[in-house]
């Protein structure tokens, strides 16, 4: 498995500091990562669904750490290397960034 497209778009929104969606080997996209200011750093947050019970579940996340690791340490580099290009933008109240295109392309 190979991340071929990261797209970034960098945010300001209380501890939200961008949305991303991934690319998988040219042929599978995963919209809706987040990167998130937390109290040990900055860190990655799968996209997740509500379920009836009120709890969030990922909808798509890695099932190990060393991919976990791998994705997280990608998308980071993209948010830095996005934040050289453009700063982060306030988003208006319930608008939804994670669909906004991005310019980070990885081979």
């Amino acid at each position: 498995m190979k991340i071929t497209e990261i797209a970034v778009v960098p945010v300001e929104e209380n501890k939200l500091r961008a949305y991303v969606n991934i690319t998988i080997d040219h042929v599978f996209m995963v919209r809706g990562l987040k990167v998130i200011q937390g109290s040990d750093g900055l860190f990655v947050a799968f996209p997740n669904k509500k379920g009836k019970n009120g709890m969030f579940r990922d909808v798509a996340h890695p099932l190990n750490s060393e991919t976990r690791r791998e994705i997280e340490e990608m998308v980071l580099n993209a948010y830095e290397e996005a934040l050289k290009e453009r700063p982060p933008q306030k988003a208006a109240v319930g608008e939804d960034r994670s669909k906004s295109p991005g310019s980070n392309i990885h081979d």
